[in-house]
C-alpha cells in the first residue's frame, strides 16, 4: 500500500511525484493536502508529519518525511530504473546536487517565488486573506522565521532585503548547472539521475514564473537544452504539471511576466520575456 500526501503547487512534492513515476510507482491513494487553506495544520496530518509540511509517503504503513529522503527510498525500495548512479564519485556528485537544492535552493525560490507571484496573490486577498494565509503557516516548520520574512516581502517586494541577492544567487545556480551540462547529457553524467529529479521542480518554477530568458536566446545553451530533455520525459507532464491549479499555473505566468523586468535587470538581461 502506497500513499502520498502532497500539493499541486509544492517543489518538494513535484521532485518526489517524479520521482515516483520514473520509477514507474503510482501511489494507491494520494491525499490532496491544501496547504494554502492549512490542511496540514489538522490533528489528523500532523499525526504523520509533525513538522506540517508536504509531502509524506506512507509504504505499508511505514511513515518517510523530507522529499530528499522519501526520493532515495523511493529508488531504493521499488523496482525500476536506477535513479542513482553506480560510481560512488558520481554518486557523491549528485548528493552534492540534492544538498544544494535543500540547504540553498529551496530558500531562494520560496523568495523569488513570493516576491514575484505570490505577494500580488495576497495583495488581492486582502486583509481576510492575508488572516487566513497567515494561520495556515506551520510554526513547527524549520523555516518558522518564514512569516516574518513573508510579511516584509509583503510590504517591500523587492526592495526586501536580500531579493536582490536570491535573484543573483539563481542566476549563478544556471552557470553551475551550464559547467555540469557541458560534457554530459545530464547534472552528473550520461544517466538521468536523483540529481536532475531535485533541480527539475525549480528551474520549472522559473519557467512557469516567465522567466525562460534567464536560459533561452543562446544566454545559456546547456542548460536549455537540458530542460528540453527533461519536458520531452513522458513523466514530466504528469509529475509536475498537471497537479499544479490552473488558477495558479496562470498567476505564476502572469505575475511573473509583470515582474521579470525587476529580475532582468539584476541579472543584466533586458531581453522581455515570453508570455
Amino acid at each position: 500500500m502506497i500513499e502520498l500526501y502532497h500539493h499541486g503547487s509544492s517543489v518538494c512534492a513535484a521532485k518526489v511525484r517524479f520521482a515516483l513515476t520514473e520509477k514507474g510507482v503510482e501511489p494507491d491513494k494520494y491525499h490532496y493536502i491544501d496547504i494554502f487553506k492549512g490542511e496540514q495544520l489538522t490533528k489528523e496530518y500532523l499525526r504523520i508529519n509533525p513538522k506540517a509540511v508536504v509531502p509524506t509517503l506512507v509504504h505499508n504503513g511505514n511513515v518517510i518525511t523530507e522529499s530528499t529522503i522519501i526520493c532515495e527510498y523511493t529508488d531504493e525500495a521499488f523496482p525500476g530504473p536506477a535513479l542513482k548512479p553506480e560510481d560512488p564519485y558520481a554518486r557523491a556528485k549528485m548528493r552534492q546536487w540534492t544538498k544544494m537544492v535543500d540547504d540553498e535552493i529551496h530558500i531562494a525560490c520560496r523568495d523569488l517565488t513570493f516576491v514575484c507571484c505570490h505577494r500580488h496573490i495576497m495583495l488581492r486577498m486582502g486583509n481576510d486573506g492575508k488572516e487566513n494565509s497567515n494561520a495556515s503557516t506551520p510554526n513547527k516548520s524549520s523555516l518558522n522565521k518564514w512569516p516574518e520574512r513573508r510579511q516584509e516581502i509583503v510590504e517591500l517586494g523587492f526592495d526586501a532585503p536580500g531579493i536582490d541577492e536570491t535573484i543573483r544567487f539563481f542566476d549563478k545556480l544556471l552557470f553551475t548547472a551550464e559547467e555540469s551540462l557541458k560534457d554530459h547529457k545530464w547534472l552528473v553524467g550520461d544517466s538521468f539521475s536523483l540529481a536532475d529529479i531535485a533541480l527539475t521542480p525549480y528551474i520549472n518554477r522559473l519557467n512557469m514564473l516567465s522567466m525562460d530568458s534567464m536560459w533561452e536566446n543562446d544566454r545559456l545553451p546547456y542548460v536549455a537544452n537540458w530542460f528540453e530533455n527533461i519536458k520531452s520525459r513522458p513523466t514530466f507532464k504528469q509529475a509536475l504539471l498537471d497537479w499544479c491549479p490552473d488558477e495558479l499555473t496562470n498567476d505564476l505566468k502572469t505575475f511573473g511576466a509583470q515582474n521579470w523586468p525587476q529580475v532582468g535587470s539584476i541579472i543584466g538581461i533586458e531581453i522581455p520575456c515570453k508570455t
